[in-house]
């Protein structure tokens, strides 16, 4: 499984947006693919650790634990990312 983590707040603008665009990427994507995405969403609200992190970058998204965007996300970036990350992980070429 791919994880894609979406970092935000409720009432944020940009977070809304943000998750929008991620429903959207992931619903174009092929059903095998969609499929090996696993999305979570994770609020600097609900988490101390997470604010000291992203408090001023949010929304913030990642792909597997890595860095992906934040502030803006571009959905043809993404889409790319995670077309490369599901078949990361559908070669098992990932570690994790």
């Amino acid at each position: 499984m791919t994880t894609l983590t979406l970092i935000g707040k409720p009432d944020c603008h940009l977070c809304d947006v943000a998750s929008e665009i991620i429903d959207a990427v992931v619903a174009d994507l092929p059903d095998a693919a969609a499929e090996r995405i696993e999305i979570v969403e994770a609020s600097i609200q609900d988490d101390p650790a997470l604010y000291e992190l992203w408090w001023e970058k949010i929304p913030v998204v990642l792909i597997d634990g890595d860095l992906h965007a934040h502030w803006r996300l571009s959905a043809d970036r993404l889409r790319e990312a995670l077309e490369e990350a599901v078949q990361e992980d559908a070669l098992g070429k990932d570690s994790r």
